[in-house]
């Protein structure tokens, strides 16, 4: 039986619903039950989620926590978090509370400028193309005129145009690199709608328009954030030990690019959970960010650390697009209760808030890796994912965690103890 389906889109939800169940669960009520207990009771708020996308069937839940205790500049912060990986929301909160009492996260916007491309081909010489641009420049930026007068009273706007030669690379092909500033606003749509009026002013008959888009590669809107203290305040068994221990493991992740992956991964855990609480795009931060480990041509860590005349630094530059107005920021309601609870910070400060919430985030994985090992935590989580799956009471979750308290958790050794746990007690 073919699984085609025309005119899917002008189906309502539940009549998409059917076809999906009819199609792919053999009608099965229970897997139609399962869809609508993700609904939201609240009629006006399911339908503001029906409108993010397209076709949507159901909600798809996160949790959705919080993080206590950050010192950023000086400011007392709580940082919201979404995500679904277990021991990440506790070690950014246990993070947070260490160096709390050392100092805090200090934390500044290198620079915000964001980049937008038109890609076009040309088959003329470099010196017509050349001067064809010099005399339309003008003209481009005009273009622009209703678009950005806003964002211009606000104080962004286009910064520059210019005419980049990519013939070396790729046969005819020039490009024109327009910088911007988008102040609060993350301004994706904003720069699109420029690039689309450069391009349609640029355009002649020998001029060939590929293209007009916005890059999330922004080495130029960059972050900057760090923690120090002396080398005896770090850890309280063997400092100076812990501190080479942590500056080796960064510097491995520097020099091995399948270390620095997972190092850099650890990062985004942090990152990603404050992005997307936030209303943000954690997709364009992410393929951003990589490309920066990426910039001297080898993929390396996103973080780094020294110990000089007995103080620790650790520290972290990433590039990070953000906004707080526009998007999902002012529209979804937990992203809007999420940027309150920041106290309603700017692009910039925003920035800093989840710059830190990386370095929070590696700094918790390298000292438990560099100490105890990554699992003595990351399992514990575990464990109580491993006692929900078996249906334990409330009694017999708490004699399980008492039980594997020194012990080594694997699925099997849960399930056995549980097994023989109510066996006992019949």
């Amino acid at each position: 039986m073919s699984k085609t389906v025309s005119g899917f889109s002008k189906l309502t939800k539940l009549e998409k619903i059917d076809w999906l169940v009819s199609n792919f669960f053999n009608n099965d009520v229970k897997v139609k039950q399962i869809l609508m207990q993700y609904w939201n009771s609240n009629p006006v708020l399911q339908d503001l989620h029906d409108d993010f996308i397209e076709n949507t069937i159901s909600n798809f839940y996160l949790p959705f926590g919080i993080a206590p205790n950050f010192v950023i500049n000086g400011k007392d912060y709580t940082i919201p978090m979404a995500i679904e990986e277990s021991s990440v929301v506790a070690a950014a909160s246990l993070v947070a509370k260490f160096w709390s009492t050392r100092g805090g996260f200090k934390a500044s916007v290198i620079s915000t400028k964001k980049i937008g491309q038109v890609h076009f081909m040309f088959e003329g010489t470099n010196n017509e193309i050349k001067n064809y641009f010099t005399k339309k420049k003008a003209a481009l930026l005009l273009a622009t005129k209703a678009i950005t007068q806003n964002m211009q009273k606000r104080g962004g706007g286009i910064v520059d145009i210019e005419l980049r030669d990519k013939t070396v690379d790729l046969a005819n092909y020039y490009q024109l690199h327009v910088t911007f500033e988008t102040v609060d606003s993350m301004g994706a749509n904003f720069i699109n709608s420029c690039l689309e009026a450069i391009a349609n002013e640029f355009e002649k008959e020998d001029v060939q328009i590929v293209m007009s888009i916005l890059s999330n590669y922004v080495p130029e809107c960059l972050v900057h954030a760090e923690v120090s203290c002396k080398v005896d305040k770090l850890y309280a068994e063997n400092s100076e030990l812990f501190a080479q221990k942590f500056v080796q493991a960064v510097q491995i992740a520097n020099a091995e690019t399948h270390r620095a992956v997972t190092h850099n991964k650890g990062i985004m855990n942090g990152i990603d959970a404050v992005v997307i609480a936030t209303g943000n795009d954690f997709r364009a931060i992410e393929a951003g960010a990589h490309a920066y480990a990426a910039k001297s041509g080898r993929y390396k860590s996103l973080t780094n650390a020294t110990i000089e005349n007995g103080i620790f630094k650790f520290w972290i530059e990433i590039p990070l697009a953000l906004g707080t107005v526009g998007g999902l920021t002012k529209l979804h309601p937990l992203s809007k209760l999420s940027l309150k609870m920041l106290d309603n910070p700017s692009a910039k400060e925003l920035m800093e808030i989840i710059a830190v919430a990386g370095l929070a985030q590696n700094f918790a994985a390298l000292r438990a890796l560099t100490t105890t090992g990554i699992q003595k935590g990351h399992m514990k989580m575990h464990l109580t994912n491993i006692i929900k799956q078996l249906g334990a009471s409330a009694e017999e979750k708490q004699y399980l965690i008492d039980y594997f308290e020194h012990k080594t958790i694997t699925h099997n050794a849960v399930v056995e103890a549980y097994n023989k746990l109510i066996g006992e007690n019949g």
